[in-house]
């Protein structure tokens, strides 16, 4: 299970930037455990209902699209490269770490990742946004969600 939830981040996280626009592409946690997970972005205000519903309206239109995701295992330099900053998140990775795999979902999301996923979006199910927090004071949005 935690393989598709962990797969869910990414789609979740393409359909947050899609909705907020780049200035919530920077994922500052995340958070798995069985269907349950967690996404943390940094971003400058809490969005509004029919924002949350749209960010999981499109998540889950892209789960039913059922898009390849593909995972590219690079040296660091070459994913960096191809990928650019956009596959990095707000945590670093160790400079230490030499070869990175990347999750691409075409035209969605990019993100260095060296977790489990599923082949396609299709295999997820279906995303329902629990709870969505916003904190104020470090510009945290934390956007809890399940998949069913």
């Amino acid at each position: 299970m935690e393989v598709k939830t962990h797969t869910a981040l990414h789609v979740l996280k393409g359909a947050v930037v899609k909705v907020l626009g780049e200035g919530a592409k920077w994922t500052a946690s995340v958070y798995v455990s069985g269907s349950h997970g967690r996404l943390t972005v940094k971003f400058n205000r809490k969005p509004s209902e029919e924002e949350i519903k749209e960010i999981e309206g499109r998540a889950n239109e892209k789960i039913r699209e059922n898009v390849p995701i593909k995972v590219y295992e690079l040296p660091r330099e070459e994913a960096e490269r191809r990928f650019g900053e956009d596959m990095y998140d707000l945590f670093p990775i160790p400079e230490e770490v030499r070869t990175l795999k990347v999750v691409v979902i075409e035209g969605w999301n990019i993100n260095a990742c060296n977790k489990e996923h599923t082949k396609t979006t299709g295999e997820i199910g279906e995303i329902k946004i629990r709870k969505v927090r916003f904190r104020k004071a470090k510009e945290l949005l934390e956007i809890s969600f399940d998949v069913v």
